[in-house]
């Protein structure tokens, strides 16, 4: 067939094919757009899910008669005019795609007055021909009403789901966008009847009851606020703690610049700062908000604008991990009351030490066995820093230990500890203990754990890596791509006791491996890690195998189920976890204490009732 100039109808319904996938994609598409114009208040009523109706108004500053023809022809816009102004873009929309590809697949009518203007003037399309602009009566600001959508492309209306899941679609999306601009007001409503009406303010109260729509009533309650600024890049917002955590990766938001966005670099670097800490099979919450100079992020790379690329990716990256994996470092109790915390004992010179192969105690890992995989050298190599963490420690408490009570006048509280005291042991699984608050329950399996496991990477990260050089060289054929990620990272390789040599254009050779990743797959670790620094400009999934191989140490070699101990090994075992990074889990993200207060206690009992 011969090559032929498309006709503008059909070039605007295939343009509407990539902007408008639902009535979810027109409703956002507006609501960005009355965003754009500076609108405080925005209401959205759909009807049968959107397909019917819909309709979109706001006081937004309006458009002048002499643009509104403009505004519906393709790829006008007044959000850019410059190549410089595409590189750094803050408006919400700027294609100019969105108007006329909503037009060509709808019966569609907009009516606007402009800021200033007398009166307001209404212009409409059916199919993609437009009528108007002719006068109308609308205060300033625009309503958008598109009717019937899909009508003259009867195929794409049929991949359509049911009124309801569309509609769903749109309060999910409504949710998600009020997120971004706690200052607007936005009101949805469907099928005549108000559904949302989320009332737009900059207060601590409002913000807080937007997200507690959005995310549940408890998010607020179990979520550590971050702010953490570098250069021009500033990360604020809301991390849910690891234990208040989603079967679905249902509560995740995330913006740039006050746009929503789905990115998988965002994605893989909250993804490794929970890794940590968090139940496997289950996903983080979150709502966080990322600044940074328009300059140094594309927004123009999906015709969703869902998707974005940076300048400097592992810049990126490294903050956001950085900054969340830092305030997840404090999930553990006690840590609000830091700065009134006393310094930590100096353990060289505590006297009371046991290990569990030898009458009693808390820790050891004198009868542990190396998980299978684990080479006895590797094992030996930090078995020293198990050992140091599983001794028993005492701590200066005074008679509180040896005859454990609470001090009875209020002006004594503040020298409790927030773990109480121990009181009892509970099936040699738990420990009871009593705080200012009322019940404290550990897990005392779970708690050693994790701080075994977090002595183990202060030795392992302390102390020089031990590296083995093998007998015979790995080779590995990589992309010329990844032998320049060798090249640009072979200090930070070095550092994690690896020596990589490149063989040509495409082939790498590994001489020297981390003792304690003797028998990994090193080739295909290697090639994981390349392929990560290409697509991320980072990756920690050496850290991430090494990490699971000391988790694993530590399991084997914390105090087992039926151990018995004494009150003072139990309130050593309460004072190191206040003093642990991540305690509040063990190292397979499970909980490791839990409080009753006494309301809670007297609710139990009906007490007071």
């Amino acid at each position: 067939m011969p090559i032929r100039q498309l006709p503008n109808q059909l070039i605007d319904q295939i343009a509407a094919g990539e902007v408008v996938e639902r009535p979810a994609s027109v409703v956002k598409e507006l609501v960005e757009n009355a965003l754009d114009a500076g609108a405080t208040v925005i209401d959205i009523d759909v009807q049968t899910g959107g397909k019917k109706r819909i309709k979109i108004t706001d006081n937004g500053q309006g458009i002048p008669e002499a643009d509104l023809a403009m505004a519906l022809q393709r790829h006008a816009t007044s959000k850019i005019h410059s190549l410089d102004d595409l590189e750094s873009l803050l408006t919400m929309g700027f294609r100019g795609e969105a108007l006329p590809s909503i037009a060509s697949v709808s019966r569609f009518e907009l009516i606007s007055r402009h800021q200033g203007a007398e009166m307001a003037y209404q212009i409409s399309a059916h199919g993609g021909e437009i009528d108007g602009p002719k006068p109308a009566a609308h205060p300033v600001g625009t309503t958008v009403i598109v009717a019937d959508l899909f009508f003259n492309t009867p195929a794409r209306r049929r991949f359509l789901k049911t009124d309801k899941t569309e509609y769903l679609r749109i309060d999910e999306l409504i949710k998600r966008v009020s997120l971004s601009r706690f200052d607007v007001t936005f009101r949805l409503s469907h099928n005549g009847k108000m559904i949302r009406n989320a009332q737009g303010g900059d207060t601590e109260i409002l913000r807080h009851q937007r997200i507690n729509q959005l995310c549940g009533k408890d998010f607020i309650d179990n979520a550590i606020f971050i702010t953490q600024q570098r250069g021009n890049l500033r990360l604020s917002g809301w991390v849910a703690k690891p234990s208040w955590n989603r079967a679905q990766p249902d509560r995740q938001f995330f913006y740039i610049n006050q746009r929503m966005i789905k990115d998988k670099l965002v994605g893989h670097a909250i993804r490794q700062a929970y890794q940590d800490v968090l139940f496997h099979g289950r996903f983080p919450a979150f709502v966080l908000y990322l600044e940074i100079d328009p300059e140094l992020v594309d927004v123009n790379v999906h015709p969703t604008k869902h998707e974005v690329r940076f300048r400097d990716s592992k810049l990126v990256h490294d903050f956001i991990f950085g900054s969340i994996h830092q305030s997840l470092a404090a999930t553990r109790v006690g840590a609000m009351q830091e700065s009134k915390a006393e310094p930590l004992p100096d353990y060289s010179q505590m006297q009371h030490r046991m290990n569990l192969s030898g009458g009693g105690g808390y820790g050891g890992l004198g009868a542990s066995t190396p998980a299978a995989g684990v080479r006895e050298a590797s094992f030996d190599y930090l078995q020293q820093s198990a050992q140091a963490s599983s001794q028993l420690h005492t701590y200066p408490v005074g008679d509180a230990i040896s005859s454990p009570s609470l001090p009875e006048a209020d002006g004594q509280h503040q020298d409790i500890p927030p773990l109480g005291y121990a009181k009892a042991q509970i099936h040699g699984v738990f420990i009871i203990a009593e705080n200012q608050h009322g019940l404290i329950i550990v897990d005392m399996h779970a708690a050693h754990e994790r701080i075994t496991y977090e002595r183990m990477k202060e030795k392992f990260h302390a102390d020089a890596l031990k590296n083995q050089k093998l007998l015979v060289p790995i080779q590995v054929n990589v992309s010329a791509r990844e032998v320049g990620a060798v090249e640009s990272h072979r200090e930070w390789f070095e550092q994690l006791g690896f020596e990589l040599g490149v063989m040509g254009e495409e082939s790498l050779v590994i001489r020297k491996i981390p003792a304690m990743l003797a028998n990994a797959d090193v080739e295909n670790l290697i090639k994981d890690v390349l392929s990560e620094i290409v697509a991320l400009g980072s990756s920690q999934k050496i850290e991430a195998q090494i990490n699971e191989i000391m988790s694993t140490m530590a399991c084997h070699g914390s105090v087992r189920a039926n151990r018995q101990l004494s009150i003072m090994e139990m309130n050593a075992l309460l004072r190191d976890m206040e003093h642990t990074l991540r305690s509040d889990q063990c190292n397979h993200g499970r909980p490791t204490w839990a409080q009753l207060d006494m309301k809670q206690l007297d609710k139990l009992f009906l007490r007071g009732q």
